[in-house]
């Protein structure tokens, strides 16, 4: 209780410490509110848009608030989540946790939004508790109430059907989840996706520990559709020219272009494991490829033991492969399609690799590690 009192004592304290305007890179933004707090509860932090744009996220309104108001990674999860349904004209959902997607889906057939949020959540139910649910369409009374079965911190999205509320306020028959947090943000899709879209105004910024500061493009990327996927082929002296032997199908494909976009949002070394438009599973922060494989594959054995397998999923990865063992322990674990980047001298040892193992590899355009 002490330190309660002391945090809170020391928050209101400081939270004078964030002006009402500031300016960033030639534009001003002006403050939105003061959060709750930063990134852990002793530090204080508030929330800024800038002055006379349009913001998906900057404009978003609140419905319901929690016990108490929004933190830096409530916010830092919200956008993550938004900037992989943004890419999906069907209905998608992205479940987030600690500004990586725990789960993440698109509807496939005829499936409810219902099912596309229960296919985001159950990718890694267990690490789905206390996380931040996108959608990149109007939910429905069907998928509030399994939302409302669960504990999660918030939930955002572009519309809410009439009623969905009056489910999200019921705090007496989902005593569980009555302090969720709902949002309502703009359409996910008006933010910029590919290469070559406007981005001004939105550059990154990251701050030094000495307060140096680094701006940088925001991370896009050049794949419009499966179409801007190309089969592998590279050269080299060993193995002379190699081309991927093997293809997806066009299941896997879009499978492979979904991982991609998912993996623009994860923390690199990254990897992202799908099959019938669901992540199962996600291999993130590690220092080397092929350790991101295998923890995106262990944690799939560990989580979903006598389930089901990864026979016939599909991998995207936000690196190259600088040797064959990652394409090894990916095919091995009964992946048949894997979608990367090129760069590597061993490029060509690496398809004839994929070759032996029956594993379709497909290059994409450009590196997307992102160091969030």
């Amino acid at each position: 209780m002490a330190n309660e009192l002391n945090r809170d004592t020391y928050l209101s304290k400081h939270v004078g410490d964030f002006a009402g305007t500031c300016v960033i890179n030639g534009l001003t933004y002006e403050k939105v509110d003061d959060l709750r707090y930063g990134t852990n509860p002793h530090q204080c932090a508030a929330y800024y848009r800038p002055v006379g744009q349009s913001c998906v996220i900057g404009d978003m309104q609140i419905l319901k608030n929690g016990k108490s108001g929004l933190s830096q990674t409530n916010l830092e999860d919200i956008s993550y989540a938004l900037n992989i349904v943004k890419f999906f004209d069907i209905p998608a959902c992205a479940v987030m946790k600690h500004v990586n997607p725990s789960g993440a889906a698109v509807r496939c057939g005829g499936e409810s939004l219902k099912a596309v949020y229960l296919k985001a959540r159950d990718a890694d139910a267990r690490a789905a508790f206390g996380s931040v649910i996108a959608f990149n369409t109007e939910v429905d009374a069907e998928t509030a109430k399994e939302i409302m079965s669960t504990f999660c911190e918030c939930v955002v999205a572009p519309a809410y059907a009439d009623g969905v509320l009056d489910i999200f306020n019921d705090g007496e028959t989902y005593k569980l989840n009555k302090h969720i947090r709902v949002i309502r943000c703009g359409d996910p899709r008006k933010l910029p996706r590919y290469v070559g879209d406007d981005i001004a105004g939105r550059n990154t910024m990251t701050v030094l520990a000495d307060g140096s500061v680094v701006l940088a493009q925001p991370l896009m990327t050049r794949l419009h559709s499966v179409a801007d996927l190309v089969p592998a082929e590279a050269e080299n002296k060993r193995c002379g020219v190699q081309k991927s032997a093997h293809r997806a199908t066009p299941d896997q494909l879009e499978d492979l272009l979904f991982a991609w976009y998912v993996n623009l949002s994860v923390r690199s070394n990254g990897v992202v494991i799908t099959r019938h438009g669901q992540t199962l599973s996600v291999g993130t922060g590690e220092q080397d490829r092929v350790g991101a494989i295998e923890q995106a594959v262990a944690k799939f054995s560990q989580k979903y033991q006598g389930v089901e397998t990864l026979q016939g999923a599909v991998m995207a990865s936000d690196g190259f492969f600088p040797f064959a063992d990652g394409v090894e322990v990916a095919a091995k674990a009964g992946i048949t399609a894997i979608l990367a980047p090129s760069g590597s001298l061993r490029d060509a040892d690496v398809i004839a690799r994929a070759n032996e193992l029956g594993v379709a590899l497909y290059y994409a355009p450009e590196r997307i590690f992102s160091h969030h």
